[in-house]
């Protein structure tokens, strides 16, 4: 059942429930950060319509910097505006940055612990159509691997709006993850949100099974428990926004609780969320794992919903996965 603690949307398992991208959740943090804080500066790669960082550049003109596309020229002027006393937030397709700017981020953003907030959109096979040279599945994996650097995944566009306010308020780098096409909204302005929590959004009393997530994931996850639980197989959801740092107690805790863990990403399952708790799990509490996510394979084109499904990301296919590995 719900976890009643979350404060959950009343229509999370609607079939017409809000859909709304978290870039749109971003955009509005970001607003809602430069309100608060005369410091918060952004920059953006000519990309501020997709990235949402036109709606700051209306209220804070004189706060926001274009720089065509530039991504790497953007990471560095960056790095300077933080060890000048600024706040800044960089925008970009993940592809972009972190995927054409990852030397600047390393060396002059991470290695001199500068407190810029990276905001990768259009991340995940999600993005559709655009193809597999624009459906970044690889950005986890390398900025979590960078010390010092925080990575947050929101669920949706209101966690994303936390989480972009949430970032400004930080001393260290920030990489947050966002998607193109909208996807259900399935917390409300009351569910908790805190920089290196997870969140159990989802609760049986005999589990066989937790559901491990991450980003939009974590729907997905809801609807499989549910679906599950129909059939008598009963799991745990626990929603997982930042994956570094990971929040051990409360992984360990479902771990423990269940027996079994089932991680779910739009990623690659080699080097993201999984490989995380997977790491996690083999030096501390080692269960049975199952990580599902994108297999050591490219994008391609294609509407959301097909590529979901294509790559068993699709609540049915993560229920069926669930299902036999729980009978293993």
């Amino acid at each position: 059942m719900l976890n009643e603690n979350a404060h959950l949307s009343e229509k999370v398992f609607a079939a017409d429930v809000q859909q709304t991208p978290t870039r749109d959740g971003f955009g509005k943090g970001l607003v809602e950060a430069g309100r608060a804080d005369a410091r918060v500066v952004v920059l953006c790669a000519d990309l501020k319509e997709s990235t949402r960082t036109e709606w700051f550049e209306k209220e804070f003109p004189e706060r926001f910097v274009e720089l065509g596309v530039a991504e790497q020229n953007m990471a560095t002027v960056a790095a300077g505006m933080a060890a000048a006393g600024k706040i800044p937030f960089i925008a970009s397709y993940a592809a972009f940055s972190p995927g054409r700017n990852y030397e600047q981020i390393r060396t002059t953003i991470a290695l001199n612990e500068m407190p810029v907030k990276i905001c990768g959109m259009h991340a995940g096979v999600s993005v559709g159509p655009d193809g597999a040279t624009h459906q970044m599945l690889e950005d986890i994996g390398m900025m979590r691997m960078l010390p010092g650097m925080t990575v947050l995944v929101p669920g949706d566009a209101e966690e994303a709006r936390k989480a972009a306010v949430a970032a400004a308020q930080t001393e260290e780098p920030v990489y947050l993850r966002f998607a193109r096409a909208a996807t259900p909204l399935f917390t409300t302005r009351e569910t908790p949100f805190q920089i290196g929590k997870a969140l159990m959004l989802w609760e049986s009393e005999t589990p066989k099974a937790a559901f491990l997530s991450t980003g939009s994931m974590s729907h997905t996850a809801l609807l499989a428990a549910r679906a599950l639980a129909a059939e008598g197989v009963e799991t745990l959801v626990l929603h997982v926004p930042t994956v570094k740092p990971l929040d051990r107690e409360a992984i360990l805790e479902a771990a423990t609780r269940a027996g079994r863990v089932i991680t779910l990403e739009e990623h690659q399952v080699l080097g993201g969320f999984g490989s995380a708790v997977a790491e996690l799990l083999s030096e501390e509490h080692p269960v049975p794992i199952k990580r599902l996510g994108i297999q050591d394979k490219f994008g391609q084109s294609g509407t959301p919903e097909e590529l979901l499904q294509h790559y068993g990301l699709d609540p049915k296919s993560v229920a069926e996965a669930a299902r036999a590995f729980c009978t293993e």
